[in-house]
């Protein structure tokens, strides 16, 4: 028992040093990010002198002194002699802040301090939220001569102290010895000085309680009140303005201004922007501490809160902005109201079916500009249920057409791609308004010049490079058109009683319809037996057909066959009723009509999903649909003599004019970039996929060019950066590089170019698609507030609503954008130059979006020749053998010998700026080998595989496996003893051959390969292709797809999400280890995995891995997966961060038996299936799945919504399965909607109630 407590004393003693020496750094680092240089050394010093020593631990104690005194080593390193003994150093002197010996926050103090000298015979009172920023500046104060007229009085006591302290600083007032004081915020709340000249906020109050205090404070002194904020950061001011508004709630955020402060007395005091000290990452990196000490000696000091308006920067996911959308100049045109004709070039469509006999007719496309070749010599795949077609396009020179002709092929034009894809008679029933034919209507506002061109079938059997306009077809569809304007039925007013006889239009005696073979259309007789394939037109609809057949035994007095309109007993009757025509030839056969379709998307094969599965979902497969007839009599048809052929091919263009003007938009921006450099060329298609966004549901995307573009900018900038200041150290060089290549300045110079309007990020809608002279059936008027296509960039046209849908425009060409598609557009256009011109044409790229970048071999000499002027003796050969291991023997010497010497030997150089150039070329060297290896591979697995070979962990294990780590020149006992265990933890060699250490390796064992790699490029002179030669056998074996493992988190994550689950997570860190929960409810089970480890990131990977060792005992894994269900509710997987497990409140309980409590139900769209979704989310109940069966019908369906009535010709009905864990699946089916998603809405609300029907949920009134 006696040795248990003195464990348990030991144990506790470990901790508080811990504890204390974690507070320690902490400090110091707070002193060099807010105070300076100088007051970081100050910081050291003090905190080193509080270290006492005890007999009892003194190997802890010894530890903590050896950490400190490390530090103060580092700090002095940036200190001159003369600096640290107490010289004087002028307070308004520049080079004290821009060398970083002191912040711009404590100058702005000082400077303060000075103009208020006159009144320092009162008490100042300066309120800090640390002590160690009071003790500080105390002893600082006290050692410059310049700040003689200071006399420092810190009272840094807890409250039971105060009134003492209080009482000690009036007597030093009283007496001279004091006239500037320092209390922290704890102080600050008892502390109570009747006078005082001015009270100073130098840290900005944390909670409502310290801003009352210190404006208290400065109200009974009748003082001054000053509030220091940093320039430029909003989240600091927000922050005050919200301290302000719920102290006093009548104020907003906008009326919280600094007038508003003054007039409570405070002033804001701005201080400049804080710069990063080049101590700063000296001291981060020194990992003196073993981790068991202190886990975060090697982190970056993370900012306590981040600025709303950072999240939404320019750039960043979060921001959706409002963007024009350029036309294409090529597809413009001024021949329209040209008398005298007009000469075109011509383009011409061929297609070809894999089905033999599947006949298509070829078309031209006119228009006035030239294409490049390759835009106008293009071929494209179109994807249809069961066939696909080829398509081409090719050039066939100019062709000229008369005024005349021009007329002709317009109506041609407007007649069938109104007919086929929107409307040829306008006038409604439920208006009122009359029943006109489109073309007898001023349709010249369809017709504008800067989307001006003509598509004319060609005839059939013209040679491939010729283009002959079929005129037999355009004069016939002209002889129709003529027709219509004077057939009787157009002039029949809707809704009137009055008849119309379809009988006015034949002439002469006619025979009964049993006795001959002709067949009576409204404008001309037919051989019932050749009439199959013949395009007509139905005279009361508009619409356009081709005839399958003329049915055997049927007539317009046979049975109306329709079950949504029983009223009617005959086809005759029908038609009577409905649309006051009275049949003249009652008796004649059904014709059997095959409707034209409405336009689709067929750039994308939509099947092949569905293919590629072996054993599919029945509800994820896409069903074959019975193709549905019209049955109409003859005589209300008008024949068309155009071939079949014709239709068919019309029905294409919507996606091939979609595709080519995509191209011809690549092509325009294209010529703008003009990189005329000898022998590149860059195909359209390579700039088209850099504009695409992966929204476009398109077969290709920015995403795989925007990755290498990526590394390629890095790589660029930071050898530009690194020749060209040869005298900034790495922290300076990384910021610049961060400042250059950050995604708010890449959509800065983006946004400079136009580049957002050649952005194609939203999905291709066929059915919004018109050509020149078509009315639009879909359109969307334009709410966006601005008259002009193209849209300013300013504050109103940004948005972080999460409802916004991104790149559905409106007819103005107005659509939203996630402002980081911008950034990562240059990004991926720099990635397209550089893979078909090399580094040349990407710098060409870079300097057109506006990067003063250069690679001057100048620059280059420069730098070798400043290392060879560097002194250096080898010590008993020992770069040889370091040459040997890598295969490759420096010009430069003292190049290697810098690229392996650590800060901590304190000489005048260290690896630290080759290694912030070697990063930039190892990460572009791997990313562009994976790129070329697995052209296949999709862009999230390649950005997988990059940061599984890209990152300081990999390359400490390349270091260690090729036996580069005992080149390493260090001088740090900690860092020493961090990579024994390293070396210690790596295992046996698994199968592969490779071995896995157990934890993660030093970062100076990875910085050290960088940083070879940077000297090797320098070496060189920038010759990639023999760093990489070099480099390859070192880092291999590279990961490879099929060897690709993801973080357990994330693994866990996405196999949850392919199934379905839920799963619930709970961490919680103590400042020493982070203790994390995952919980995941199967059907039959809830499984649980904990992790401890120092970080919660480290703790959540350890969890979810125990997880997923779980999972694959009960053969569940990513391989065995039931991958993504498409009929599941369209909603991401979301993780619940906290413990949201409150039973009492979300529950009732029955007879023992806890129920749970859901909704109110949200009944708009979506709503149901909302609610559903985030009651299983925290109930950890599995997603539910549909089954949906769809019906349709030549009559539209009713549906009944509230209120409101709507009609569908499709109605769908859907089934939704709940598999409840540890109870029966349940099943149940909504009622009839007119689109799938409402039908998921009905099932989803029918399965709740049924749910509460059963006593297995509450639902809330």
């Amino acid at each position: 028992m006696l040795l248990c407590n003195c464990q348990d004393v030991e144990e506790n003693k470990f901790k508080a040093y811990q504890k204390r020496l974690s507070a320690d750094y902490h400090d110091i680092l707070h002193c060099l990010d807010s105070l300076g240089l100088i007051c970081a050394h100050l910081a050291a010093e003090i905190c080193l002198e509080k270290i006492s020593e005890t007999e009892t631990y003194n190997e802890c104690s010894m530890v903590c002194k050896e950490f400190l005194s490390d530090v103060l080593s580092t700090l002095g390193l940036f200190l001159q002699k003369e600096e640290k003994n107490s010289v004087d150093l002028p307070q308004d002197n520049p080079s004290a802040v821009i060398s970083g010996l002191v912040s711009p926050k404590l100058q702005e103090l000082f400077h303060l301090l000075d103009s208020l000298r006159g009144e320092m015979q009162k008490p100042c009172l300066i309120i800090v939220e640390r002590i160690i920023t009071a003790e500080v500046i105390e002893r600082y104060v006290k050692k410059q001569a310049s700040l003689g007229y200071l006399y420092v009085l810190s009272l840094i006591g807890n409250n039971a102290s105060t009134q003492a302290l209080a009482q000690k600083m009036q007597d030093s007032f009283h007496v001279g010895k004091v006239n500037l004081v320092f209390i922290t915020d704890v102080v600050e709340e008892g502390f109570h000085m009747p006078d005082c000249s001015c009270m100073v906020c130098f840290d900005l109050p944390k909670t409502v309680c310290s801003y009352s205090q210190s404006q208290e404070l400065a109200k009974q002194s009748n003082s001054k009140s000053i509030m220091f904020l940093e320039r430029g950061n909003p989240s600091q001011r927000d922050h005050l303005y919200d301290l302000m508004r719920r102290q006093v709630p009548k104020e907003t955020p906008n009326q919280a201004n600094c007038q508003d402060l003054k007039e409570n007395g405070a002033t804001v005091h701005d201080e400049p922007a804080p710069k990063e000290q080049s101590a700063n990452k000296r001291l981060r990196q020194l990992q003196v501490l073993d981790k068991n000490l202190l886990q975060c000696s090697a982190k970056e000091k993370a900012p306590s809160s981040k600025s709303k308006s950072s999240a939404s920067a320019a750039g960043s996911k979060k921001r959706k902005e409002l963007h024009g959308t350029t036309r294409a100049n090529a597809l413009s045109g001024i021949w329209g109201e040209n008398l005298d004709g007009a000469i075109f070039q011509a383009y011409k469509l061929d297609f070809w079916s894999n089905i033999s006999g599947d006949a298509y007719s070829s078309f031209s496309l006119l228009i006035e500009s030239t294409l490049a070749d390759d835009v106008g010599n293009v071929e494209m795949s179109l994807y249809l249920v069961r066939k696909y077609i080829k398509a081409s396009v090719s050039h066939c020179g100019q062709i000229r057409l008369s005024h005349e002709e021009i007329v002709k092929a317009k109506c041609f034009q407007q007649f069938f791609f109104n007919g086929m894809f929107g409307k040829l008679f306008v006038g409604s029933k439920s208006l009122g308004t009359k029943r006109e034919f489109l073309l007898q209507t001023d349709t010249s506002s369809l017709w504008h010049p800067s989307f001006m061109f003509l598509m004319l079938p060609v005839e059939t059997g013209d040679l491939v490079s010729s283009a002959t306009v079929d005129w037999s077809a355009i004069n016939s569809c002209a002889c129709v058109v003529d027709f219509l304007k004077k057939n009787p039925l157009l002039e029949l007013q809707v809704g009137e009683e009055n008849h119309c006889n379809t009988s006015s239009g034949q002439e002469g005696t006619q025979k009964k319809e049993t006795e001959t073979n002709l067949i009576h259309f409204a404008n001309a007789l037919s051989d019932k037996n050749s009439i199959e394939e013949i395009v007509v037109i139905a005279i009361h609809t508009g619409r356009i057909y081709s005839i399958v057949e003329a049915v055997k035994d049927s007539s317009a007095m046979s049975p109306f066959e329709d079950e949504a309109s029983l009223e009617y007993a005959t086809y005759a009757e029908y038609f009577n009723k409905k649309y006051g025509i009275v049949l003249a030839h009652p008796n004649q056969p059904l014709l059997k009509l095959k409707q034209s379709h409405h336009a689709h998307n067929l750039l994308v094969n939509f099947s092949d999903e569905v293919i590629e599965k072996k054993e599919p979902n029945v509800s994820n497969v896409r069903k074959t649909k019975p193709n549905i007839h019209a049955h109409l009599p003859p005589e209300l048809l008008v024949r068309i003599d155009v071939p079949r052929s014709v239709t068919k091919s019309i029905y294409l263009l919507p996606s091939v004019m979609h595709r080519l003007e995509s191209l011809m938009l690549a092509s325009q921006l294209r010529e703008e970039i003009d990189c005329s450099i000898e022998n590149f060329s860059i195909s359209s298609t390579s700039v088209l996929e850099a504009l695409t966004t992966l929204t476009s549901a398109e077969a290709f995307s920015m995403e795989r060019l925007e990755l290498l573009g990526d590394s390629v900018l890095k790589y660029v900038v930071s050898c530009s950066l690194y020749l060209k200041y040869p005298n900034k150290d790495e922290g300076q060089l990384s910021r610049e590089r961060q400042s250059i290549i950050s995604n708010s300045n890449l959509h800065r110079l983006a946004t400079d170019r136009k580049l957002q309007g050649y952005i194609r990020n939203g999905a291709f809608e066929p059915r919004r698609w018109t050509a020149p002279g078509q009315c639009s059936l879909f359109p969307v008027p334009c709410k966006c507030g601005i008259d002009s296509r193209e849209v300013p960039l300013e504050a109103r046209f940004f948005t972080e609503n999460m409802t916004i849908k991104i790149g559905k425009s409106c007819d103005m060409g107005h659509r939203w954008t996630v402002s980081k598609s911008v950034s990562d557009c240059a990004e991926a256009l720099i990635g397209a130059y550089y893979v078909s011109g090399g580094l040349t044409a990407a710098l060409h790229m870079m300097k057109w979006l506006g990067f003063d970048v250069e690679f001057d071999r100048e620059l280059v000499n420069e730098a070798i020749n400043r290392v060879s002027l560097r002194c250096y003796i080898p010590k008993d050969d020992e770069l040889t053998e370091l040459e040997t291991k890598i295969r490759r023997e420096f010009s430069s010497k003292f190049l290697l010998k810098e690229a392996i010497t650590h800060s901590s030997v304190h000489e005048s150089y260290s690896y630290e700026r080759l290694e912030f150039l070697g990063d930039s070329v190892l990460d572009f060297l791997i990313t562009r080998h994976l790129f070329n290896t697995y052209e296949k591979t999709g862009p999230g697995e390649m950005t997988d595989l990059r940061s599984a070979c890209v990152n300081n962990e990999n390359f400490a294990q390349v270091a260690v496996k090729n036996n580069l780590h005992t080149h390493l020149q260090r001088c740090a006992t900690v860092l020493e003893t961090q990579i024994k265990e390293y070396l210690m933890s790596f295992s046996e060699p698994d199968e592969t051959g490779r071995t896995i250490p157990s934890i993660q390796g030093p970062k100076a064992l990875g910085d050290v390969v960088e940083s070879i790699a940077g000297a090797l490029l320098i070496d060189t002179r920038l010759d990639l292709e023999e760093v990489w030669r070099v480099f390859e056998p070192l880092l291999s074996p590279l990961v490879t797809p099929d060897k690709l493992q993801l973080p357990p988190y994330r693994e866990l994550n996405e196999l949850c999400d392919s199934l379905g689950y839920f799963f619930r997570v709970k961490c919680v860190n103590d400042g020493v280890k982070a203790q994390a929960t995952i919980q995941l409810q199967l059907d039959d089970v809830l499984l649980t995995g904990d992790g401890s480890e120092q970080t919660n990131k480290l703790a959540l990977g350890k969890a979810a891995s125990h997880l997923l060792k779980q999972l694959e005992m009960r053969k569940i894994s990513r391989k065995t997966g039931n991958g993504d269900d498409q009929s599941s509710m369209d909603i991401k997987l979301a993780c619940n961060l906290s413990d949201r497990e409150t039973p009492s409140s979300d529950s009732v309980e029955m007879q023992g038996t806890v129920v749970p409590v859901i909704g109110p139900i949200n009944m708009k769209k979506g709503g149901p299936r909302g609610t559903l979704h985030e009651f299983c989310k925290k109930h950890l109940w599995p997603m539910p799945t549909f089954d949906t069966l769809e019906d349709k019908s030549r009559t539209p369906f009713e549906f009944t919504d509230g209120n409101e009535k709507r009609t569908s010709f499709s109605s769908f009905i859907s089934t939704i399965t709940l598999r409840i864990p540890n109870r029966e699946a349940v099943m149940y089916s909504g009622e009839a909607r007119p689109d799938k998603k409402s039908s998921f809405d009905s099932a989803v609300v029918e399965l709740l109630y049924e749910l509460e029907r059963r006593m297995i949920l509450t639902i809330k009134k």
